[in-house]
C-alpha cells in the first residue's frame, strides 16, 4: 500500500523556537577541521541538525522538513528571516515517490511492498532510501542564493561531484538531461526537491555503502538501461588494495569500514556544501521528537 503522512503539524517542536547555546554551536564555514573563521558578512548562516549515525525513520524526518518550511513561510509573510537548515541523516529502509511519480516503474505489487511506501511532495520517480546511504536535507530560502530551480539542482550535484573528488579521487559527472550525480553507467546520488515560495526542502541520497539489493525491486528514478551503485563498490572494484574496502570475514570489521566510509563522505559532503553554497555552519544539538499522522491512500 502506498502511504501518505500529514507533515503539517499544528505547532512546531519545542527545539525550532530555542536558540541553542553557544556550547550548542560551531561558527565555521565547514566541519573540515577548520580554523579559519569566515565573516558573517560574507558567509549566510546554515543550521546543521547532524544525525549522519543515526537511522531516523522517514517520516519523522519528512514531519520536521515541513515543520521547518512553515516556520520560515511565516516569517518571509512577516519580512522576516530565518537562516537556512542543513538536515542530514541515514533511513530505515523505505521507497518514495515523487508527487507526480508513475507506478509503472514498481516491480511489486503495492499492497505488498517489501518496505513502506509513500508518495512525496518531491519531483523525480521511485527511489530507496536505507542504511548505508547519506541523506541531506537543505532547507533554504533561494531569496538569498539564486532564486532558480535550475542553478539548485546543477550546485547539489556540484556538492557531491566535489566531495567524491576530494574525498576518494572519485571523478563523478553529470549526464546531460538527467539530474544526479554519476560515475560511468552507475548512479550513486539521486536528487529529488520541493521548493516552496522559494524555501527549498527534500533534497539528495549519496549510496555509500548500501545494500544495493532493495533497488532491483525498482526501476530507480524512472531511468532504465543504466544502474545504481555505491562509494563502496566503487572502490572496492577500483581500489582492492585500500583497507577500507578489504574483503575480511570479521563482521566487527565490516561495521568498522562501513563507518569509517560514512564519516569520510560526511565530512566532505559537510565542506563542498559549505563552500558551493556559501555558509557558515552552526551545529544544533536538538533532536526532532514528535510523532507522525498517517492515512492510507
Amino acid at each position: 500500500m502506498i502511504l501518505w503522512v500529514n507533515p503539517i503539524l499544528s505547532s512546531f517542536p519545542p527545539h525550532l523556537t530555542q536558540i541553542p547555546s553557544k556550547s550548542a554551536q560551531i561558527s565555521h564555514c565547514c566541519l573540515a577541521d577548520s580554523t579559519v573563521p569566515v565573516s558573517p558578512s560574507l558567509k549566510r548562516r546554515c543550521d546543521l541538525y547532524d544525525l549522519h549515525k543515526e537511522l531516523v525513520p522517514y517520516t519523522e524526518a519528512w514531519s520536521w522538513q515541513n515543520a521547518i518550511v512553515k516556520e520560515k513561510k511565516a516569517l518571509i509573510e512577516k519580512n522576516e528571516d530565518l537562516t537556512d537548515s542543513l538536515i542530514i541523516l541515514q533511513h530505515h529502509p523505505v521507497y518514495t515517490l515523487g508527487a507526480g511519480s508513475s507506478e509503472k516503474y514498481l516491480n511489486f505489487d503495492v499492497k505488498n511492498a517489501p518496505f513502506n511506501l509513500y508518495r512525496t511532495e518531491r519531483g523525480g520517480e521511485v527511489t530507496y532510501h536505507g542504511p548505508g546511504q547519506i541523506v541531506m536535507y537543505p532547507i533554504m530560502n533561494l531569496r538569498y542564493h539564486k532564486m532558480d530551480l535550475h542553478w539548485y539542482l546543477r550546485a547539489l550535484e556540484e556538492v557531491v561531484i566535489r566531495a567524491l573528488h576530494s574525498a576518494f579521487g572519485i571523478e563523478a559527472s553529470r549526464v546531460e538531461g538527467l539530474t544526479g550525480v554519476w560515475v560511468g553507467n552507475a548512479k550513486l546520488a539521486a536528487i529529488g526537491v520541493k521548493v516552496s515560495k522559494w524555501i527549498t526542502y527534500h533534497g539528495l541520497a549519496l549510496n555509500v555503502t548500501t545494500d544495493m539489493t532493495p533497488f532491483q525491486n525498482i526501476i530507480p528514478c524512472g531511468i532504465q538501461n543504466r544502474r545504481v551503485g555505491s562509494i563502496k563498490s566503487l572502490l572496492k572494484e577500483n581500489s582492492p588494495s585500500k583497507r577500507y574496502v578489504e574483503e575480511d570475514n570479521n563482521n566487527h570489521h565490516h561495521q568498522t569500514v562501513d563507518s569509517e566510509l560514512i564519516d569520510i563522505t560526511h565530512k566532505s559532503l559537510i565542506t563542498e556544501f559549505c563552500e558551493v553554497f556559501q555558509v557558515e555552519l552552526g551545529i544544533n544539538l536538538f533532536k526532532p521528537e514528535f510523532g507522525n499522522t498517517l492515512s492510507q491512500t
